[in-house]
């Protein structure tokens, strides 16, 4: 099943005048559906918080987590995702550092609805990596 069809309600073609964190959260979960996979094992063995980002994104696929919790993670994961951003990837050592500390000022923000589940759901993907 995909990830968008459980969050069919939330999707939009159109920005929703009424509601946009509907339409932020529908962009942002559509950017991070498409690229989120492909960061990650892209950069795997080259930056140190890979586990972390997955704990966050699946912390923000669980339909249990409250709305305002999947906003704040999905926008941070679509910064991490998107290949334009302040410090360009490529620069090694420096690129990562704005995705880093975006995505830990996220964290940090919600880290109290990250759980033990989408933790070990994180170490387990680790592991099927290495």
């Amino acid at each position: 099943m995909r990830i968008l069809d459980r969050f069919r309600d939330l999707r939009r073609d159109r920005p929703d005048a009424d509601n946009p964190d509907r339409t932020r959260l529908s962009t942002d979960l559509r950017t991070v559906e498409q690229g989120f996979w492909p960061k990650v094992k892209g950069l795997l063995g080259r930056v140190t918080f890979l586990e972390t980002a997955l704990a966050a994104y699946y912390c923000a696929m669980d339909p249990k987590t409250p709305k305002r919790v999947r906003l704040i993670l999905l926008a941070a994961l679509a910064y991490f995702v998107v290949p334009l951003d302040m410090i360009p990837d490529l620069l090694t050592f420096i690129g990562f550092t704005d995705d880093l500390s975006v995505l830990m000022a996220a964290i940090a923000a919600v880290s109290s609805e990250i759980t033990d589940e989408h933790r070990e759901k994180a170490r387990q993907k680790m592991e099927e990596f290495r």
